[in-house]
């Protein structure tokens, strides 16, 4: 709540006028981007798009999960797909980023295939085209990391691959980008193919929570499929992934993101960027579901995380991961921790879960309509004015420097989050705010959303002119 006038409830609204038809865009078909790890894939997924989305670095293996971007070209609008590196008898975490590329290329239109040029053909690249070519897709080659005409030689020798005429292109500084998408579209049909599942219009939801909490163990057991790469190791999910996930019979589009950092300052190439995706899908979010690992303490990154869920104005579900490790005692002290640290955020609704067991799971549906029906919810006018007239009657605001300030009226600026303005003759301590903040909630259903109060003071009045 903050001591602001009524031009301050436009900043970061993102929930009125434009969503329907945001969400309502039509299907579109798929470009699946594949290769081996290191090869420029990212870079060159960035520069198709035109902004900087997937996280590049000069190591491999930095894209892990396949994700989903819009992209525009011509006119034309259709679905990128980025994928992790491709390595046949791959084993651990590069057997799962394979799996992922190979599902890509069995729900694509159109498959790109990058191949370093600099380097030449290896032999992943050469499996990597002998499962290429049998599939029914077109496929592209693309030889990455052309930045002038003196490497061009060098591309000749992939004609060996198979797959056609090999097009050199530079991701880093665009070279050949144009061209080489023209001949994507040419061989892009029209509409995508029935069984890709590309849908519009379901509720947005990001999966946020520190690193290595189950995130990604929970957006599996969501979809029944290995939409997300799962490892021991922390911070396996650098990139946002989206997936379209039915529960309880409705459409969601949830989004696992990076684990968080405590602060942004402290990350640094890979982890810095994933943490500015991880904040951007928050804020395209409609409703956050926060993951806390219930059989470890609650920490200040997780107070932070959802401090900053809560600034961004987005609907809030806690959700208590690893529930199947929780005994009687530490349950107890879970209680005591939730009641000291979710102090500031008492209006959260939580569930007990078990990703990876999927116990409760289908208890996060009903946790996140709840959240998003009271995000979305204005109250009237009459009723917010009575129930202040009968609050104030029974608690007036506190006397401040000898005089004792009057609410004049209240009104509902905007929803999504619920936001109130209050008109007074003199300024309201912030204990006061609090106070009927509280004091709204009672009366009014708000569980699972931010509200903000802000308060305009009148200004005395200047009804006749000065000096008179």
């Amino acid at each position: 709540m903050t001591e602001e006038g009524p031009a301050v409830l436009a900043d970061g609204d993102t929930g009125t006028g434009g969503d329907d038809a945001d969400d309502a865009r039509p299907v579109q078909p798929v470009l699946a981007v594949v290769g081996r790890p290191n090869v420029g894939k990212s870079t060159l997924v960035n520069r198709i798009l035109g902004r900087r989305e997937a996280v590049v670095q000069d190591v491999s293996g930095v894209t892990r999960d396949r994700v989903a971007y819009d992209a525009l070209w011509n006119g034309r609008r259709f679905t990128l797909l980025d994928t992790g590196g491709w390595e046949p008898d791959a084993k651990g975490m590069q057997a799962a980023i394979a799996a992922q590329a190979e599902t890509a290329m069995r729900t694509a239109d159109v498959i790109l295939l990058v191949v370093d040029g600099q380097v030449g053909a290896t032999a992943v690249d050469e499996a990597v085209a002998r499962t290429l070519r049998r599939s029914d897709r077109p496929v592209i080659l693309a030889a990455t990391k052309i930045d002038d005409s003196r490497g061009e030689g060098e591309v000749a020798s992939l004609w060996r691959l198979g797959l056609g005429e090999p097009h050199p292109v530079s991701g880093l500084h665009g070279r050949g980008s144009g061209d080489l998408l023209d001949i994507v579209l040419d061989a892009m049909p029209s509409s995508p193919r029935d069984d890709v599942d590309l849908e519009g219009g379901p509720r947005r939801v990001a999966l946020v929570g520190k690193p290595n909490v189950g995130k990604s163990s929970l957006l599996n057991q969501l979809t029944g499929e290995t939409r997300s790469v799962v490892d021991a190791v922390a911070g396996t999910t650098t990139d946002p992934v989206d997936s379209l996930v039915e529960i309880d019979g409705e459409t969601w589009k949830i989004v696992d993101t990076a684990g968080l950092r405590r602060k942004v300052g402290q990350a640094s190439g890979t982890e810095y960027y994933a943490s500015l995706r991880t904040k951007a899908a928050i804020e395209a979010a409609e409703v956050t579901v926060l993951l806390l690992d219930a059989s470890q303490p609650i920490s200040e990154q997780d107070l932070r995380v959802a401090s900053q869920v809560a600034e961004a104005g987005r609907a809030l579900v806690l959700a208590m991961n690893k529930w199947d490790l929780v005994d009687s005692d530490r349950r107890h002290a879970m209680v005591r921790e939730l009641e000291r640290a979710l102090v500031r955020f008492p209006w959260v609704e939580r569930v007990n879960i078990s990703a990876r067991t999927g116990r409760a799971v289908q208890k996060l549906a009903p946790a996140m309509r709840t959240a998003l029906e009271n995000w979305d919810r204005r109250v009237p006018t009459g009723q917010l004015n009575q129930w202040l007239s009968e609050v104030v009657a029974a608690t007036p605001p506190p006397v401040r420097g000898g005089k004792q300030p009057k609410i004049l009226y209240a009104t509902q600026a905007q929803n999504r989050p619920p936001t109130f303005v209050l008109f007074t003759s003199g300024f309201l301590e912030a204990g006061y705010r609090r106070f009927l903040e509280r004091k709204l909630r009672e009366t009014f259903p708000l569980i699972g959303t931010p509200v903000q109060i802000n308060v305009r003071v009148r200004e005395k009045g200047r009804r006749g002119g000065r000096g008179r």
